[in-house]
């Protein structure tokens, strides 16, 4: 079968490999569709955090969904012919926090696509454990949109767990960061019934994206979200900020412009310390609560009932390749124009 490789330098490669065989608890997938993330691109530049973090010789790509084609010894609950999306953090069910339910927080998590073979490849096997069902679909009854939306379930989730972290209803919600996750966040924040919305984010592409979609979006190097304030009518600060970007220069900004009591999200990973007024934190009694990956598996639950409900996120999606044009597919991805870029393997 084609698979997209590393080989632990800067390129990926398409490489012929053996279909896998299913272990015991585990379950073989026929990928149908696969998105491209931001980690994937790390991979394909072999950067410092590529090198530090990545198992040379693995097939990439962790965001996924497919349909299960054959069972492993002791498999129950799951079928073949089940059309799923996989949650790519495999834990070890030993730990404390796994132990008491909290496997998103398991301290040995391994990776799919980042730390052994991932879903960038004709067939993939994961643990059933990992396996989200999507109840009721098949090949027959679902769309080309579904299955692009049910292949990024994963950063679906990520924007779920955060924006869903504190209350909104009624709340001013600022975003900084309009990539794929932030837009679909924002999404979510609207849904659940927020007042006023706002994204931040440097690349017009996205601003004009998130425009499209409804949202006020701005470029906080032309526009300081305390502009916006006067805009909305605000005479307080926002009540909700999720930070999507990673930007050092992002913190800071919504720390001052928050709410007293206020609650701020982190979700972006920044790639260097960043310094903020403590002082104006402990004298506004803000939050700050870092967030990683999905709660498994109650996001789950949470986006599939958001989506079951009328969530819609294919505006986000704004590309689709062949898998035979991942390399275009990449390039593209990392060019700044794109949003979600998604690999059609098969249907």
């Amino acid at each position: 079968m084609k698979a997209l490789r590393t080989d632990g330098t800067a390129g990926l490669f398409v490489d012929e490999i053996a279909e896998p065989t299913p272990p015991p608890g585990h379950v073989k997938v026929r990928v149908l569709r696969a998105g491209i993330c931001g980690t994937d691109l790390h991979i394909h530049k072999w950067d410092s955090w590529a090198a530090a973090n990545v198992k040379p010789g693995i097939t990439v790509g962790h965001e996924f969904t497919g349909e299960i084609v054959e069972l492993g010894e002791g498999v129950k609950g799951l079928e073949v012919g089940n059309l799923m999306s996989a949650e790519g953090h495999i834990v070890c069910g030993q730990c404390r926090n796994c132990r008491a339910g909290r496997r998103h927080l398991c301290i040995q998590t391994s990776n799919l696509g980042v730390g052994q073979d991932g879903g960038f490849a004709e067939h993939v096997v994961v643990p059933a454990e990992n396996v989200w069902v999507h109840q009721g679909k098949s090949l027959s009854n679902t769309t080309d949109d579904e299955l692009d939306v049910f292949g990024i379930y994963d950063p679906l989730g990520n924007a779920v767990h955060t924006a869903l972290k504190f209350p909104l209803v009624g709340e001013d919600v600022v975003i900084t960061g309009a990539g794929p996750i932030g837009l679909m966040a924002a999404a979510v924040v609207r849904m659940v019934g927020a007042r006023h919305i706002l994204l931040t984010d440097i690349a017009e592409p996205r601003l004009e994206l998130a425009r499209s979609m409804g949202f006020t979006a701005v470029n906080p190097r032309e526009t300081s979200i305390r502009d916006v304030q006067s805009e909305f009518a605000m005479r307080e600060g926002f009540d909700v900020a999720l930070e999507m970007s990673g930007s050092p220069t992002a913190l800071p900004e919504l720390v001052r412009n928050m709410n007293a009591g206020g609650r701020i999200a982190l979700l972006g990973l920044p790639a260097s310390e960043i310094s903020i007024d403590w002082g104006l934190v402990v004298g506004r009694m803000l939050t700050i609560q870092g967030i990683y990956g999905r709660e498994m598996f109650e996001t789950w639950y949470a986006m599939t009932q958001l989506i079951a409900s009328g969530l819609d996120v294919t505006p986000v999606i704004s590309h689709r390749f062949d898998f035979d044009d991942w390399q275009e597919a990449f390039d593209t991805a990392s060019s700044g124009a794109a949003s979600k870029v998604i690999l059609r393997f098969a249907r």
